[in-house]
């Protein structure tokens, strides 16, 4: 397929190829494909998937920022990949003029069992991030500060990952704070004195105090990667006990059973009146031996009032029998409504004349239908306040 010009597949950082678009590397290294706009600035935007899948392979991974920046896509592969073929479909999409294009990369994947590096060590960069770290310059130089340190004959960078995918946080955007990258280098030779340094008691205990621990060899990364040494890893894989059970697989046929007898279709009847009548017998029992356990406590066992009152002192009585005496003539008291009513209901004397005028409300008012409000209405008894005329013309 002819690539558009504003599409180009970059040179791989750590892969070997053979060819445009094919692409080989092992189990024991990582590897790094650049997809770039070559000759326009235009935004560009991809989309990677396994071939006859919607999605990449588990050990792949792809970033982009943003539509002007390039794409990585990188990954280690695993032992159950090797030898199978990875083809993976590119598709470019330009955002100005809407072209689409798409190439298919083939991913060869080699055994690494010809050279093995058993010690491996992770080192975490706090200011570097993944696509940063996958320019082929940066993982060199790395790569370079490192053998310095290590001085080993065979040194690859096995796994590449972002801090975000071990669970780190985005930082904020300040200072230009980076997110973070795990890097793991294999050797073939043992570690290093300075490397070891981060293991002894002394580091451990900055460590725990999140304190820097002493490096004598630190200054040979501090001018380009700052590594925190308290998240260094050292795995020594010469000695590890494999726990690898290599699985036995069988012909795939299953032991002859016998013949297979299905159940009848006819079902034998079973006889549910014994369970009924437990399931219900049981619980009437005990609900009938409970109440007459009550029944006997509430009516056999009462003292009466004549056995209370002989072991009640006199005075006690005398006492409660004045109570009640009280309380009678007090509900007395309160039925009997033929009492003074209050003096704002008296007879009142006129303010002018002074003759007496009776209550607004007799004794056999029903007040229950008296309005809210009194009506502008003048009473028998009712002085008129005169009004004054305001002066001035009147008009019809």
């Amino acid at each position: 397929m002819q690539l558009p010009r504003w599409w180009e597949l970059g040179d791989p950082c750590a892969w070997t190829g053979q060819g445009r678009g094919t692409r080989r590397m092992s189990p024991a290294t990582t590897g790094t494909f650049l997809l770039t706009g070559e000759i326009s600035n235009d935004p560009i935007t991809f989309n990677t998937n396994l071939m006859g899948y919607p999605d990449r392979p588990g050990w792949l991974r792809y970033i982009q920022r943003t539509p002007y920046s390039d794409g990585v896509l990188y990954g280690s592969p695993t032992a159950e990949n090797v030898g199978k073929p990875t083809i993976i479909e590119i598709t470019a999409y330009n955002r100005r003029t809407f072209e689409t294009a798409r190439h298919n990369l083939i991913i060869n994947i080699m055994s690494a069992e010809d050279f093995p590096l058993p010690y491996q060590a992770e080192f975490f960069i706090k200011n570097m991030n993944v696509e940063e770290m996958l320019a082929s310059e940066v993982l060199g130089d790395f790569l370079g500060a490192v053998k310095n340190v290590w001085q080993p004959e065979r040194l690859n960078a096995i796994n590449i990952t972002s801090a975000l995918d071990r669970g780190g946080r985005v930082p904020l955007p300040i200072n230009d704070l980076k997110e973070g990258v795990y890097v793991m280098v294999g050797a073939d030779v043992p570690f290093s004195s300075c490397l070891r340094e981060v293991e002894n008691p002394q580091n451990q205990l900055r460590c725990s105090q999140e304190m820097e621990p002493v490096i004598t060899c630190d200054k040979k990364f501090r001018t380009q990667f700052y590594i925190d040494w308290c998240k260094i890893s050292l795995v020594d894989k010469t000695k590890q006990v494999s726990t690898y059970q290599e699985v036995i697989r069988g012909e795939g046929i299953l032991p002859d059973g016998g013949e297979y007898k299905p159940p009848s279709d006819s079902l034998k009847s079973r006889d549910y009146y014994t369970d009924f009548l437990i399931t219900l017998a049981v619980p009437s029992a005990v609900a009938l031996v409970l109440f007459l356990i009550l029944a006997y406590i509430m009516c056999c066992r009462r003292e009466g009032v004549e056995k209370r009152n002989m072991q009640t002192p006199d005075i006690q009585l005398v006492h409660h029998s004045a109570i009640q005496k009280s309380t009678k003539e007090l509900r007395d008291m309160s039925k009997n409504r033929e009492i003074a009513w209050p003096l704002s209901t008296l007879p009142v004397f006129h303010p002018v004349t002074g003759e007496i005028i009776p209550p607004l409300h007799t004794d056999n008012y029903d007040s229950t239908n008296m309005p809210l409000m009194q009506t502008q209405q003048n009473l028998p008894h009712q002085t008129q306040i005169p009004q004054q005329q305001t002066t001035g013309k009147w008009y019809p």
